[in-house]
């Protein structure tokens, strides 16, 4: 399956892994010199692209603080959103001829996941303490403790896979879909199919920031929830 698709990587090493830990790589270049760029001249009335992300910060931040309050959405962003633009970057370069979706390997996946899953765990023995916050583990009734218990372990267990696994499925699907079309139409842009898949980018992206912002919230207003 993957010796049929072409990535200009893969002239230097044919090697999946290697492919991958290149375009990861990448990504993470253009992230940061796409923000330097945005930032390099800052006006007081913005325009162009500093106007472009300035939008979009304040837009992520709008809707995460619902989820986990202004103070916090704040606070955490340099995380959440960073998450958010890498993982949109990594999602639409794969939408370029010769290049490869890093978020289409699982393993890229999964390590962002781990991130997240042991970045909100430590937030949140750091906010609660480690008695307090196992004890939310624990259910609202003592009696209850040894069956709530393993079912939130297993329960935070699964967002690991949940989090890398709806990631890197859609994205490695939208893939074979692009492939697939460039086949049937190689002369011609299929404009609609591109559009679809820049939207899918985006909302990938997006899902992973807020369900970041989600399990940090559930982390760190443990106490302000009343459990």
């Amino acid at each position: 399956m993957e010796d049929r698709l072409f990535t200009f990587a893969g002239m230097i090493n044919s090697d999946h892994h290697f492919i991958t830990a290149f375009y990861t790589i990448l990504c993470a270049v253009v992230c940061v010199f796409m923000a330097k760029l945005a930032t390099r001249n800052m006006r007081v009335i913005p325009s162009g692209l500093q106007n472009l992300y300035e939008a979009t910060i304040s837009g992520m931040l709008y809707m995460a603080k619902d989820v986990i309050g202004e103070e916090k959405a704040r606070k955490y962003f340099p995380l959440a959103g960073t998450i958010g633009f890498y993982v949109f970057f990594c999602n639409i370069i794969g939408m370029i001829p010769g290049f490869e979706a890093p978020t289409a390997a699982w393993d890229f996946t999964l390590v962002l996941a781990l991130v997240v899953f042991f970045y909100y765990h430590f937030e949140g023995i750091r906010t609660q303490g480690v008695i307090h916050y196992f004890a939310h583990f624990m259910g609202p009734v003592k009696w209850l403790a040894p069956l709530m218990f393993p079912i939130e372990i297993i329960s935070h267990l699964s967002r690991i896979i949940s989090l890398s696994f709806r990631l890197f499925g859609n994205i490695k699907g939208d893939d074979m879909f692009l492939l697939v079309m460039l086949m049937l139409v190689p002369w011609l842009v299929p404009v609609v199919p591109f559009a679809i898949l820049a939207f899918m980018a985006l909302l990938q992206a997006f899902v992973f920031m807020i369900l970041t912002y989600v399990y940090l919230a559930g982390a760190v207003l443990v106490e302000e929830e009343g459990h």
